[in-house]
């Protein structure tokens, strides 16, 4: 694993497969822990905001206030700046950032945000101090990252068991950590919080129609994203194991009886008031 948190790669980059799971994802789908906590007013900063559909829905649920979006991609800017014109919102800005560097002055915001970005950097417990550091006293850290090793499907496939191991093996070569979420409350710890609300909450594909989109996503990613590149290039799987797990992941699809589900942790994280520093004593 690369020890430069720098030198570590985006497992899924920005392959058209990615996007149609990242485009899928809403405020309500996927920060529901944070909603209620919200208010109209708060300053929020979403951090790995993609192609903003979450950082759009959010923007609207603080018409008052204002949501900074920054990614380290600034590509897929120009599809989040296009999701929040389509909405005709006047709240957002968006730029370029690094989550382990953030871009800000301290207590710069309300609310800070990241979804699904903590599994994917070389230091975590550092991104979380960023995120404590840019975020006012009172206000929350709120992240949620999936847990791959508890993701669990129906029926029985010997060629997902091989997906998962091999992800796994490659989001760790590159630098991330795959089953980020059950980890989130310990990092969180380490980054110096100290009021931390830790859930879980899921995804579930089931039907039919679900399952053809989230089993043809990943079939694609398997084949043609930055993922399938790097499983290649590291040697972990060659073209013919590829496409193999892809013919699994449709199968799976096909499936009449299929059924996925993929674990999520989440945090809230209170920022809370530094205490002040006794002044030292003349010399």
């Amino acid at each position: 694993m690369p020890t430069d948190p720098a030198a570590v790669v985006y497992t899924h980059g920005h392959h058209e497969s990615v996007l149609r799971s990242h485009t899928w994802r809403t405020a309500a789908n996927s920060a529901g822990y944070l909603l209620p906590s919200l208010e109209p007013h708060h300053r929020v900063l979403d951090v790995g905001c993609g192609p903003g559909t979450i950082t759009a829905d959010l923007a609207t649920l603080v018409p008052r206030g204002h949501v900074t979006g920054i990614d380290s991609a600034g590509e897929i800017l120009d599809a989040a700046r296009s999701a929040a014109a389509e909405r005709s919102l006047t709240n957002t800005t968006f730029r370029t950032g690094d989550a382990q560097a953030l871009p800000f002055s301290d207590a710069s915001f309300d609310v800070v945000h990241a979804h699904q970005v903590l599994q994917h950097l070389g230091d975590p417990v550092g991104a979380l101090r960023e995120m404590r550091r840019v975020c006012a006293p009172g206000g929350l850290v709120a992240v949620r990252d999936a847990d791959y090793a508890a993701m669990t499907w129906h029926p029985a496939s010997p060629g997902l068991d091989a997906w998962l191991e091999l992800y796994r093996s490659v989001a760790r070569a590159s630098g991330g950590e795959p089953d980020a979420g059950r980890r989130l409350r310990a990092w969180a710890l380490e980054a110096g919080f100290t009021d931390v609300t830790a859930t879980a909450s899921a995804w579930c594909y089931a039907d039919a129609e679900e399952r053809a989109w989230w089993g043809g996503l990943w079939a694609d990613r398997t084949t043609a994203s930055r993922y399938a590149e790097r499983a290649a290039g590291l040697g972990y799987a060659d073209r013919a194991e590829l496409e193999r797990i892809a013919a699994a992941w449709r199968g799976w699809a096909a499936a009449p009886d299929g059924w996925f589900a993929v674990l999520n942790g989440e945090l809230l994280c209170r920022v809370r008031a530094e205490r002040a520093e006794a002044p030292s004593r003349p010399r």
